[in-house]
């Protein structure tokens, strides 16, 4: 379904939870503070579904939506999640009931909704709330902010090479409202802890180029954090840093997540195609963006 019609279904429901996706970014968590504020002000019941992987970099934009214990939803919506293997543990129970609707721009959607409202052609999920929100009328400033976040940061804040014209669009109309864009942008792009510049430098000394410096792999280890004392916030979007080497077209960053477990964050220039390579893998749900 469209966002229109998506809007008139969520539109007819009451007592909602919204789901966001494991280790989740600005993407997932501004669609759903956004929506569910979009909800409440439709006179909707609506929380999001806590997500123990929250880093304190996104945590301040869930206060007052985190949904008690003794919540019991009618109706449950996915937002940012592509596929069922990025569902948090506490959301899996929700992906055995059936998600009602799911909501997202991955082109490697599942399907894995009731109903599925996703649209490739978007550079963030958050542009796609963006339309659907709209259609129960104006957009004020706790709608607006979550809704930048998430499509700020999923465009590395409208420089990757995912963002168009209608990013561009969706960005000055949610500005519009007069929300302090300023401090998203500093907080999320100009700001960077002692530790994650000390990540950086490692990242420097221990990539490696291949392809006559196309391609660019990284490693990010767990004793490399140990090291630094690093916490999960200072390793946010780490995957974008290699994709900043001149030359390179395809950047792929190896996180290792605990012994014996890696995630493969493959990134690439306008042309190339992450997902495939991702889906390789048997990944690509939640691929980055292009650079």
């Amino acid at each position: 379904m469209d966002y229109r019609e998506a809007a008139a279904l969520l539109a007819e429901q009451n007592d909602i939870l919204i789901l966001t996706h494991k280790r989740p970014d600005g993407d997932t968590i501004g669609c759903a503070v956004g929506l569910c504020a979009a909800l409440r002000k439709l006179g909707k019941t609506a929380w999001v579904l806590p997500n123990a992987d929250a880093t304190s970099l996104f945590t301040p934009y869930l206060e007052g939506c985190l949904a008690p214990g003794e919540f019991a939803p009618r109706f449950v919506v996915s937002v940012d999640i592509a596929g069922r293997s990025l569902f948090p543990e506490n959301a899996k129970v929700w992906l055995e009931r059936g998600v009602d609707l799911a909501i997202d721009h991955h082109p490697s959607n599942e399907g894995f909704g009731r109903e599925n409202c996703v649209d490739a052609g978007r550079a963030a999920c958050g542009e796609l709330i963006f339309d659907l929100v709209r259609e129960w009328g104006e957009i004020d400033a706790a709608i607006a902010l979550p809704l930048y976040v998430a499509v700020s940061t999923d465009t590395g804040c409208f420089v990757y090479g995912n963002t168009t014209p209608g990013t561009h669009r969706v960005a000055a109309a949610l500005m519009e409202t007069g929300i302090d864009y300023r401090g998203v942008n500093k907080r999320h792009f100009r700001t960077k802890s002692f530790k994650r510049l000390r990540l950086e430098s490692m990242l420097c000394q221990n990539m490696e180029l291949f392809d006559g410096g196309k391609i660019a792999v990284a490693a990010v280890t767990l004793e490399m954090m140990a090291a630094l004392d690093a916490r999960e916030e200072d390793a946010e979007d780490v995957s974008a840093f290699a994709g900043q080497v001149e030359g390179v077209q395809t950047a792929v960053t190896i996180r290792e997540l605990r012994p014996g477990e890696c995630k493969l964050s493959v990134r690439t220039s306008a042309g190339l195609n992450a997902s495939a390579v991702c889906a390789l893998l048997g990944g690509g749900g939640g691929a980055p963006p292009p650079l």
